[in-house]
């Protein structure tokens, strides 16, 4: 086994990465469930009482199910959170060594590291965040019937044509970028001042607990800044992403009679096509509808209040779920390097 440094540093950071997705994945993953239901455009229909304005009731539908999906996001999480904080932290790393008389501020470098670091994840990503809120969508509150895997019936949508799953990526991209251009660079300033502000103070403890709690407080309060901010663009790339499955469906055309098929049923002229096919339509959108129809839609319904339905909700899951992400991350990765006899500074607690 390698004793560089450097591969021991990535080796923490993606195991840090791993764990604190993991964390708040099984714990945030409700409230975000909830979320995708309320900005879809099937709410009142499916999670509502009959009735208008006021007369209208929030169905216990809304709350059943919570954890629909749930397997799909942390087998795809582990791995992106981890090239998530490897990219941010490289990036941030190099652009910081090679930034003379700090010629760029320090939040652009931030800025810069996290949308960088978003696309390498967004990738990972993708595939696993169509499923989940697709997943999240089916509907198993009817106990009449039987109950199903929500997961692998959302996955059956897509067997036609698996690499439809990425068509997602341009909308989990716009939504994500903004919203981390705006989150790190906050996150890291507010974490800078209140370390200074308990030096000041003289009760700086410089303790790995204290080093968690700050970087918790600093991330959820950024966090749940840029979630209010970004809600329009996240209520757009639900709809986007709901879209997907019944996209993925129109692309299968059915054999035409006395066609001849290859061992797996399909026409053997599709099949000798199937991979460029395939290729092509990941590059189509997921709707017939772009994003900016998709929110004149959302206003002409609802109005502009549209737009931000789910805000509140996602401001507070985003200030638990950034809070525990950042501060179980930055708390694991520095317990790692401690364990491993690096030297740590007040700076890196």
């Amino acid at each position: 086994m390698s004793n560089d440094p450097k591969n021991a540093r990535n080796t923490d950071i993606w195991v840090a990465g791993a764990f604190a997705a993991f964390t708040v994945d099984l714990l945030v993953y409700p409230l975000d469930t909830v979320k995708t239901r309320m900005q879809s455009p099937d709410y009142k229909r499916l999670y509502t009482t009959s009735g208008h304005g006021l007369e209208a009731k929030v169905s216990r539908s809304l709350f059943r199910g919570v954890y629909q999906g749930v397997g799909s996001t942390i087998i795809a999480t582990l791995p992106s959170s981890g090239a998530f904080f490897t990219t941010y932290e490289g990036v941030k790393s190099t652009l910081s060594d090679h930034n003379p008389s700090n010629l760029i501020p320090q939040p652009v470098i931030h800025s810069a590291a996290s949308a960088t670091a978003e696309l390498v994840s967004c990738a990972i990503l993708t595939p696993a965040e169509v499923i989940k809120q697709n997943a999240q969508m089916v509907d198993n509150s009817n106990t009449s019937r039987p109950k199903v895997n929500a997961t692998l019936q959302t996955m059956k949508r897509f067997q036609s044509n698996p690499l439809a799953l990425w068509r997602g990526y341009t909308a989990l991209a716009t939504r994500n970028l903004p919203f981390t251009a705006l989150q790190f660079p906050m996150f890291e300033r507010l974490r800078q001042s209140i370390r200074a502000y308990r030096d000041e103070q003289g009760t700086r403890t410089n303790t790995l607990l204290e080093g968690g709690v700050i970087t918790a407080i600093s991330a959820g309060s950024a966090g749940s800044v840029a979630a209010v901010v970004t809600t329009p663009v996240d209520v757009v790339k639900t709809r986007i992403m709901l879209a997907a499955a019944e996209s993925a469906a129109e692309d299968q055309k059915p054999a035409q009679q006395g066609e001849l098929k290859d061992a797996t049923g399909k026409p053997i002229q599709s099949a000798k096509a199937n991979i460029t096919e395939a290729i092509k339509n990941v590059t189509k959108p997921v709707s017939r509808q772009g994003s900016m129809e998709i929110a004149r839609e959302i206003i002409q319904e609802h109005g502009v209040k549209g737009l931000f339905r789910g805000g509140a909700l996602r401001c507070v899951w985003t200030f638990l779920g950034a809070g525990l992400y950042l501060g179980v991350y930055e708390s694991g990765r520095i317990y790692l390097a401690g364990r491993r006899g690096d030297k740590i500074g007040a700076d890196d607690i």
